[in-house]
């Protein structure tokens, strides 16, 4: 029975010493993040070069709803009347991926647009000028001539614009480290660093087997006592 107590010091010493394993989440309804970290991101409405919608505003976030090689499926805007949620894909490599929640991801933006009927109504002028408000989204340019996709009721769609809209930039990915990138953490997100023992781990393994050899060493001592002393 002596025999295996080195056996379980050493099995004892393992089981205290080496991390628990990790628990994998499950990361469905975790926030990802991605910021257009310049002003050449484009939405999609589908995972092609033609399908091109508008340019997310640059520093504002798309959430990240699938990462993929090439196309990345997002989500922008959230469901809060007058904004609507819009979905569609980015491309993966255009996108900065950011590990934490932005206070300010999306820009919530409404413009208004005045239309001036033309002179000469031979009945009245009560409609002279017409006013619409839109929610912006985000601009492009076709055949020279700026145009905001822009959402009015339950319709999207793009109206000519004059210029580029003005609005606030965000800098909070700035100073902040970007996501790893894919083949650095586990499936379940965590680092092969954060499983792998470090040094004083690997020295007290060391001392608990040590420990055990010592153990074995006087184990067998007792075993290979003289003749006399057993008769004793």
């Amino acid at each position: 029975m002596k025999r295996f107590i080195p056996i379980l010091v050493c099995i004892l010493a393992f089981a205290a010493i080496l991390p628990p394993r990790p628990r994998t989440e499950a990361r469905a309804d975790v926030l990802r993040y991605a910021v257009a970290a310049d002003s050449n991101v484009w939405f999609y409405g589908a995972e092609s070069e033609a399908e091109k919608l508008f340019l997310i505003p640059e520093s504002y976030y798309v959430r990240v709803l699938y990462e993929g090689d090439t196309y990345s499926a997002v989500e922008y805007l959230v469901n809060d009347p007058p904004y609507r949620k819009v979905m569609g894909y980015c491309r993966t490599g255009a996108l900065t991926f950011v590990n934490f929640i932005p206070a300010r991801p999306f820009l919530r933006r409404e413009i208004t647009v005045s239309y001036t009927l033309p002179l000469g109504n031979p009945f009245d002028d009560t409609f002279g000028d017409i006013e619409r408000t839109f929610v912006y989204y985000g601009a492009r340019y076709e055949s020279g001539q700026l145009y905001y996709y822009v959402l009015s009721g339950d319709t999207f769609g793009y109206i000519p614009a004059a210029e580029e809209l003005v609005f606030e930039h965000n800098d909070d990915y700035l100073n902040v480290p970007s996501e790893p990138v894919a083949g650095e953490t586990d499936g379940d997100g965590t680092s092969d660093d954060s499983k792998s023992p470090d040094v004083l781990q690997i020295v007290l393994i060391c001392l608990a087997c040590a420990a055990a050899v010592f153990v074995a060493v006087l184990v067998l001592k007792g075993k290979r006592r003289s003749p006399d002393s057993e008769e004793l």
